[in-house]
């Protein structure tokens, strides 16, 4: 049954059962009443089996969106993240001495299950067995072929169910001669290009702020994994999605990669600057910064109205894009030397809604305190078991007629693992605690 079939099922099922329950229900009822928004994905049960970033962020967006995701945990500390800190959220109960929950692992891991598996063991290896079973969709970060050797590769789950969605995520994909080669954000950033773009024209190369590529890579997989669960819908049938860092990151590269693969034009550092549009990059202030963007000759134009260079419009040297390119450094000279005149805060009332992009550099504190993030109400305070109540980022997308909610806080290592076993598995608890007693599960 297709994901739209399994829907309008629902939604009939639901109107059958209101006549039922209520003799004096008249046709109008079934045509006019309201049904209450889903989630996207709900009715989607996810296998989890990744741990630090680019999987767990692609995990929880499939959670946000309404899938059941359960994930499998190594019972020796689970997720790498779950010790990367400072910082910790404190634990809300004085007593509990255990160490605080990672703001890390908490920043991607919402809206999961946790149960711990150990997974060379027979009794873990046929736990998952069972798992695959009930779940639509399983994503991994493994290097490849370490899951063949515990007889969970693709292969090997397709047999168990063949309408599977098995997602990997590796650093370099599952062919190729750097196959079998770890992958870490930092190092793809390096080897495939970001690095050597970011920074001061002068200067070292730098990485992003955040690790970008494990989040690029996840959202490929993200999309990726939904592609592929609306061509099921289609064809009845799973498959094998290959998902690396490095292509990822190539593929993120978008003009960059043209320019080279076009024009043969090397890409070099150039900070905040733009390679084919000026000004656009941040700007020195008397006490700060500020971020101009004058996409075209028309907001040029305003720009300098708005500073008080009004002569500059009419200037040859200035007055088209290309132009404002060749002459590059002039031009920037000139806008430094009068934007360095004024504190930050009078620009920016100076500049208001003067009909082209600009932007303060805030810091972290200021973008949560931004009034459209408050507005539109992106960060969510849930309830934590252990650290009480936290604030997390919520999904950034929102539906005109489908929901997406927090509905779980990050788990606690293990504490689902009784409760799946038990509903979703149908296990015995005697069955529970053999498993438990040979190491198959965490304690």
């Amino acid at each position: 049954m297709s994901i739209l079939s399994t829907r309008r099922f629902f939604v009939q099922r639901h109107l059958i059962q209101r006549s039922f329950t209520s003799s004096s229900i008249q046709l109008r009822d079934f045509v006019e009443a309201p049904v209450k928004p889903r989630a996207p994905l709900e009715g989607i049960r996810v296998l989890d089996l990744t741990r630090v970033l680019a999987g767990p962020y692609c995990t929880m967006m499939l959670g946000d969106m309404g899938a059941d995701v359960v994930k499998v945990e190594n019972p020796k500390g689970g997720d790498d993240t779950r010790t990367w800190g400072p910082p910790f959220a404190e634990n809300k109960d004085p007593s509990d001495t255990a160490a605080g929950e990672s703001a890390y692992f908490l920043c991607a891991n919402r809206n999961k299950k946790s149960i711990t598996v150990n997974m060379k063991s027979d009794g873990g290896r046929q736990l998952i067995y069972d798992l695959v079973k009930e779940c639509d969709i399983l994503v991994e970060n493994y290097l490849p072929g370490k899951l063949e050797k515990l007889g969970l590769g693709y292969e090997q789950i397709k047999k168990i169910n063949p309408k599977m969605i098995y997602a990997s995520i590796t650093g370099y994909g599952h062919t190729g001669p750097y196959a079998n080669r770890p992958g870490y954000d930092v190092i793809i950033e390096a080897e495939a290009g970001l690095m050597h773009i970011t920074g001061e024209p002068e200067g070292t190369p730098v990485k992003v702020g955040v690790a970008i590529t494990d989040l690029t890579t996840g959202l490929y997989a993200h999309s990726s994994i939904l592609a592929a669960l609306i061509q099921r819908g289609v064809t009845g049938k799973g498959q094998h999605i290959d998902c690396s860092l490095i292509e990822s990151q190539v593929a993120s590269l978008v003009n960059i990669a043209s320019n080279y693969l076009i024009g043969g034009q090397e890409a070099k550092r150039m900070g905040t600057s733009h390679p084919s549009i000026v000004p656009y990059q941040v700007l020195p202030t008397k006490n700060s910064f500020v971020m101009i963007g004058a996409g075209n000759d028309g907001q040029f134009a305003k720009l300098c109205t708005r500073i008080g260079l009004d002569h500059l419009i009419t200037d040859p040297k200035y007055q088209t894009n290309a132009d404002r390119v060749k002459h590059r450094k002039e031009l920037i000279r000139l806008l430094e030397d009068r934007l360095e005149q004024e504190d930050t805060s009078f620009w920016l009332e100076k500049l208001n809604g003067a009909g082209f992009p600009f932007a303060p550099i805030n810091n972290i504190e200021q973008t949560f305190e931004h009034p459209q993030i408050v507005a539109r109400g992106l960060v969510h305070e849930i309830e934590h078991e252990r650290a009480g109540k936290i604030k997390v980022v919520g999904p950034p997308v929102k539906f005109s007629d489908a929901t997406t909610s927090i509905r779980l806080p990050p788990p606690l290592l293990g504490a689902h693992t009784d409760e799946i076993l038990s509903d979703m598995l149908g296990y015995s608890k005697s069955k529970v605690d053999a498993l438990r007693q040979k190491g198959a599960i965490g304690a």
